[in-house]
């Protein structure tokens, strides 16, 4: 066989792998080609629920595709999470659920049907802004101290909207720090916390802005604010550092995550992340942070796997100093 044949024959038979697998991916098509599912880890109605709608929205008007909510809320967000994790790790499945229930759940449980710190991976955290600190107008508190002061002498309840979330971390601080007599009470999402809330079965609760004024006019006073930065639309209402409290838990600020598979290829974590981003700036994304009283935006991956490195083990490190236990 001549030599300019048998090279011929050679370099056909290397291209036959590269043209199938090419024909393949015009047959797949570029991602996104399909439908995504946002699997919630809350109930309808909240910020993390609003979220995903948003995102959805955004998701349909930039490739065309559709974008499915799915809530999936209850056992301290390990269900969305398992779901998210049981589907084919190809980047048309997301979660949407608090930065605690994938950073504080780590430590909160002995026991897991997946390993948080090595089964997800960050898309975009949604910022949830500076939270309301309130108390039933019964307790007769009107700041910090006198809710500490109420809440040493009698027992009380406290509500949280995920085990590991803001909300318990605070009030089991305040028991360490102060001899309060707080239990905190779960819920399968904000909502139902601020219901109780309001027909006074809660003397604590700590949550977004738009759901504490849903029932201010129902004897819930705000006393505090979260963060380290006061609420644009309750700049009256002093942040829990100004008035004292010196535990890492005052200054402490979570989100709203959005995590993926870890085996999802990062190129499509990226194109994820960046229709976020991208619709920062479109009219419903502003309303919703004006709604909600949130002055931040979502900063992308790069921000998000900061945060992970760094936020995700000063919260896990509180939790676990606290002592609680889920199991």
């Amino acid at each position: 066989m001549p030599d300019a044949t048998r090279r011929s024959l050679l370099l056909a038979a290397a291209a036959a792998p590269l043209a199938a697998t090419a024909s393949r991916a015009r047959a797949q098509g570029a991602y996104p080609n399909k439908a995504l599912r946002i699997i919630v880890g809350a109930p309808p109605g909240g910020l993390t629920d609003a979220y995903a709608r948003l995102y959805a929205e955004q998701f349909t008007a930039r490739f065309g595709q559709s974008a499915v909510v799915d809530n999936r809320p209850g056992a301290s967000g390990i269900i969305a999470t398992e779901a998210m994790l049981k589907a084919p790790p190809d980047g048309y499945t997301v979660l949407m659920t608090t930065t605690g229930a994938v950073w504080q759940t780590r430590v909160l449980f002995k026991k897991l049907p997946f390993d948080l710190a090595k089964d997800i991976t960050p898309v975009t955290v949604f910022p949830s802004g500076p939270l309301v600190v309130a108390v039933h107008e019964k307790t007769g508190a009107r700041n910090l101290n006198e809710l500490i002061d109420y809440a040493k002498k009698n027992p009380c309840a406290g509500g949280s909207n995920a085990v590991g979330s803001f909300p318990q971390v605070f009030t089991e601080t305040l028991n360490r720090e102060f001899g309060c007599k707080i239990q905190s009470v779960q819920y399968k999402g904000e909502a139902p916390m601020w219901l109780d809330m309001g027909t006074g079965q809660l003397q604590v609760a700590v949550g977004s802005y738009q759901a504490f004024m849903a029932v201010r006019d129902k004897g819930v006073r705000a006393v505090a604010a979260t963060g380290q930065y006061r609420l644009l639309k309750m700049p009256e209402l002093p942040t829990l550092t100004e008035q004292g409290l010196k535990a890492p838990i005052a200054r402490l600020e979570g989100g709203l995550a959005m995590t993926a598979h870890a085996a999802v290829p990062v190129e499509h974590l990226e194109l994820l992340a960046r229709v976020a981003v991208e619709g920062n700036d479109t009219p419903r994304a502003k309303a919703l942070r004006e709604s909600f009283s949130i002055p931040d935006m979502t900063k992308g991956r790069a921000d998000a796997l900061r945060m992970w490195r760094e936020d995700a083990n000063l919260w896990i490190k509180e939790v676990a100093a606290l002592g609680v236990t889920v199991d």
